[in-house]
């Protein structure tokens, strides 16, 4: 994202004399609710008149009642809705001239000169047609008498910014798009429910899910859940694939797996480009393999259901950029769209995005699938490779004569299995021999070191927790025990997959070479804890299982103090001492405040949020929900909490305590989490079999650099490997916690969206990015394509 300083604007004077109305059209798609109540209420704390434009297209060519002022309380308790409440719907009339002309008096009229489409690229296409036909739709309209001169004046420039609602993921330029996640999730709970049944009776479960024209649903769910097939438009199986898949499935009972999962997208393909359906799928596999073969076709379930913290999240920030981008647009600014990359918001010619989106369904529908899933994007792509080596069981004839080990650190996580199980086949399909440490460091020390195969990881990554054991153990008083045990067992690499006490124990280890030459191995550390923690990476795995049970909690919680009315509810989270989940869940779930360590407060902050909701009771809002990191404050603690709220607001509304606990480290993982951890597992052992021919020295591995010890992360837009000791510099090491923590700027949004009156800084904005290079072929960006 670049980012230029410019003249400081005052953003809560941004919008005042403007107009912005908001609508939702296409497919409906989870997190729509939470972009629509970003836009209303960022665009209210701007000064602007905020319009619902209801049915989508539609609406704006009807007008009349289909076209009403948002108020704050409007856009209350919409968070946690799937779909939109501002309904959406298919509309002929606004693919007309008459009727997007009818569209533009009705905005004329109202003066509205700002408007925010949420939908797929026909309803962004739409939004863009409309702006180009602008000028000449207001000149026929006043030609007409039906506006005036002045209005025409007043209203001569419109400004479009899209945000991409579709649960495909189908829209080049963004990383995801709003809906894709909560998709996923549907999906993922159907697979984790089918694998039970079909354990039970040896069965082959086939899942169609959507995707007309785009496979990502089905890749990432694969993925996710282990897949032994996947049926995707982008990549058409071989010809001849039927035997392919028999064999298949065949070796995989043989091997004693009792179920397969075979995942279908909707407009899957064959070469030729006839249709591959779940039913002729089915009709192979029983004829051929005599297996019991059952068919779940999901279909709008997908679309269905509460949108997960992410596509809350996703919406919410989408929303504030959206408001942002038009407000600061001129009229020579193009059309945009606000999207994501790795994990900044981005803006993105609308049209040059929209033209991506076509090149892919043209290479399809040519046969050039190498070029369609290259249009996709290099996420897609990564996507593709990882599902294909970790899936497909073909290691190599000739051993590596290389050890690896894998062990887990600190406190259990969702998502610590999907990263092992990648780690473990990973390295046997690169040749290697994997070993697999019990109980972290305690059992390094103490010779807990095993050989793990191929099968005995199946079926990890949805499970939660930790199977190979984990401790917090720090191995500073264990290094001579370790450094025996590296020899005996004869290890040239090790994964080490934790939180906070991983990092430190990378530390640990890479200080100790000096003392103990058979430390002199390279190593990795893979960031995986809720608490979010670990320098060098923005996201750990397990922290967005952990923050999609705080969020789910928290809508129960709203749930019950809007039935009760007037109650404010005090939640405290974990984290230690980094705030990311008490911010992350804030925002998702609509707190009034989230209390963090990294963001002082003093009695004086504490008793402002408590006039805050003394005001908000005398709303048609009458609830409130505070978080509160477990150490956010030493002396403000829950209890006090708790207590000053009760005593300040009696006579106005009580308080209820609620102390998260355990729980949050439980469950099964997220999409994300199992994807997260899936990608990260593989690409450290490609890179630990890369090192490892550079340390190789005089018949030995010999590791003694820097970058030889590094830590994986996810930073801004890819993962990346970060030398251990170089990220010391960026550690507290006595709060445990990063001194640069990039959610940190995004804490505003929550206050805003809350009806606080704070400065958001504009002093730096976003630029638009291009999507396509001179030769009209998508760019990259530090190597990892916008999508």
């Amino acid at each position: 994202m670049s980012m230029n300083l410019h003249t400081a604007m005052d953003p809560i004077k941004m919008g005042v004399g403007r107009s912005i109305a908001v609508l939702t059209s296409g497919g409906d798609a989870q997190g729509m609710n939470a972009a629509v109540r970003a836009t209303v209420r960022v665009g209210l704390y701007t000064g602007a008149k905020v319009f619902f434009v209801h049915e989508g297209y539609q609406g704006l060519v009807d007008g009349g009642d289909h076209i009403r002022p948002a108020t704050w309380e409007s856009v209350s308790m919409m968070l946690q809705l799937g779909g939109t409440v501002i309904g959406s719907a298919r509309c002929k009339d606004f693919m007309s001239r008459e009727g997007r002309m009818k569209a533009a008096c009705n905005l004329v009229k109202l003066g509205i000169t700002n408007l925010c489409v949420i939908g797929g690229d026909g309803s962004l296409t739409g939004a863009n047609q409309f702006r180009t036909d602008w000028g000449s739709l207001l000149a026929d309209l006043a030609k007409d008498g039906k506006i005036t001169q002045e209005e025409a004046k007043k209203s001569s420039h419109l400004n479009i910014v899209g945000m991409v609602g579709s649960i495909d993921n189908d829209f080049c330029g963004t990383d995801m798009t709003i809906g894709t996640d909560s998709a996923l999730h549907r999906i993922i709970e159907v697979v984790d429910a089918i694998t039970t049944t079909a354990q039970s009776h040896q069965r082959t479960f086939i899942l169609e899910v959507m995707g007309r024209h785009c496979g990502y649903l089905a890749l990432v769910s694969a993925l996710s859940c282990g897949a032994d097939w996947v049926f995707i438009p982008e990549v058409p199986p071989d010809d001849g694939w039927e035997n392919h898949l028999c064999r298949r499935l065949a070796d995989q009972r043989s091997r004693g797996s009792r179920l397969n999962v075979i995942i279908v997208a909707e407009g899957a393909i064959s070469r030729d480009g006839k249709a591959i359906t779940s039913d002729q799928i089915k009709k192979l596999v029983t004829e051929r393999l005599g297996f019991d073969t059952r068919t779940t076709i999901l279909g709008h379930v997908q679309r269905g259901g509460t949108p997960s913290a992410f596509d809350r999240v996703l919406g919410s920030r989408m929303g504030v950029e959206a408001v942002m981008a038009l407000l600061e647009a001129t009229p020579n600014t193009p059309a945009c769209v606000v999207s994501l990359s790795g994990n900044q918001a981005v803006r993105l010619p609308l049209m040059e995005c929209v033209q991506v989106t076509k090149d892919v369904t043209a290479a399809m529908a040519s046969g050039r699938f190498e070029d369609a899933v290259k249009l996709r994007g290099k996420s897609f792509e990564n996507n593709w490779n990882t599902y294909k080596l970790l899936a497909h069981i073909n290691p190599p004839d000739v051993k590596s004569n290389i050890n690896m080990a894998v062990m887990n650190v600190g406190a259990p996580c969702s998502g610590m299995n999907a990263a092992v199980r990648a780690v473990v086949r990973m390295g046997i399909i690169e040749g290697h021999s994997m070993f697999a440490v019990q109980d972290g460091f305690d059992g390094l020390a103490q010779g807990q070191i095993e050989p793990i195969s191929w099968n005995t990881v199946t079926g990890w990554t949805g499970k939660g927790g930790s199977m190979l054991g984990t401790k917090r153990t720090l191995p500073g008083k264990l290094l001579e025990k370790v450094s025996l045990n590296i020899a005996k067992f004869n290890i040239h690499a090790l994964v080490i997959i934790g939180g906070f006490e991983a990092y430190v124990g990378g530390l640990e280890l890479l200080q100790a070479r000096e003392q103990y030459e058979d430390l002199c191995i390279p190593f990795v550390v893979i960031p995986a804890t809720v608490s979010n923690n670990v320098p060098g990476s923005d996201f750990c795995i397990g922290a967005d299982t952990a923050l999609n049970t705080i969020t789910t909690t928290c809508d129960r919680i709203k749930q019950s103090a809007a039935g009760t009315k007037r109650r404010v509810f005090i939640v405290e989270t974990m984290g230690g001492y980094c705030g990311y989940l008490a911010t992350m869940a804030g925002l998702a779930a609509g707190a009034d405040a989230a209390y963090i360590y990294e963001d002082k407060f003093s009695i004086k902050d504490l008793t402002a949020n408590v006039a805050h909701l003394v005001q908000k009771m005398k709303t048609t809002v009458k609830r409130g929900l505070i978080l509160r990191n477990e150490n956010c404050n030493a002396n403000y603690t829950t209890e006090f909490l708790f207590n000053l709220y009760s005593e300040e607001g009696k006579g106005i509304f009580d308080c209820r305590m609620n102390v998260l606990g355990h729980m949050q480290q439980g469950g099964t993982p997220t999409p994300f989490d199992r994807n997260f951890g899936t990608k990260m597992g593989a690409k450290s052992i490609l890179w630990l079999t890369d090192k490892l021919k550079e340390c190789y020295r005089h018949g030995r591995i010999f590791a003694n650099t820097a970058n030889s010890a590094c830590v994986l992360g996810m930073r801004k837009r890819g993962l990346t490997f970060q030398p251990i000791a170089d990220l010391k510099d960026d550690t507290d090491f006595e709060h445990r916690i990063p001194k640069t923590q990039w959610w940190l700027k995004i804490r505003p949004i929550m206050k805003i969206l809350a009806k606080y009156d704070i400065k958001l800084d504009t002093s730096e904005h976003v630029d638009m990015e291009p999507v396509l290079n001179k030769r009209g072929k998508p760019l990259e960006v530090e190597g990892v394509f916008l999508r």
